[in-house]
């Protein structure tokens, strides 16, 4: 396996250079390429060989059983299906908002310091987000972050692709 860790722009070209000079092998890459254009690029020496694999932080909206309003919601105002990273965006702006009011509050009802509130950020438990429950540790990583792979399944005219895994898993100490 080939991992190559960047953007779909580089990835599709190294990927598709790769597949003429014969190798045959399993690529791996990061949500850098998670790109409708990787296949633009690439055509089918993303399905060749082994296949093309990547992974991701943000599954899409669809596997949250908390975001089907904000999908229903994001379709009907912009036309699409939310972007990768639309739901955590999401989550991400009402974690912020409750933390500087947990801060404020903290600070007699007034404008708190951005340390308070980065504090407030990571002192947050249980925040029932629409990707679910989140809580920080004292770096203010996630407890346990979801992590996705996906299998590039694109024909040489349409980017699609499939999940293939999910992953549990908690940050480094």
């Amino acid at each position: 396996m080939v991992y190559f860790g960047g953007m779909y722009d580089q990835i599709a070209v190294f990927i598709k250079q790769a597949r003429q000079k014969g190798y045959m092998g399993m690529f791996m890459s990061d949500d850098g390429f998670d790109s409708n254009e990787a296949v633009n690029i690439a055509g089918t020496s993303l399905t060749d060989g082994k296949g093309t694999y990547f992974s991701t932080v943000s599954g899409p909206a669809s596997l949250y059983p908390g975001a089907a309003k904000f999908s229903t919601d994001y379709k009907s105002k912009f036309g699409a299906d939310p972007q990768p990273f639309g739901a955590q965006g999401y989550d991400s702006m009402g974690i912020c908002l409750k933390a500087i009011e947990n801060a404020a509050k903290a600070n007699g009802n007034k404008l708190p310091t951005r340390a308070a509130v980065s504090q407030a950020v990571r002192a947050l438990t249980d925040y029932a987000g629409i990707t679910g429950t989140i809580t920080f540790n004292s770096k203010g990583d996630l407890k346990t972050a979801k992590y996705y792979v996906y299998q590039a399944v694109s024909d040489a005219s349409k980017w699609d692709s499939i999940l293939s895994k999910t992953l549990d898993i908690a940050p480094p100490q």
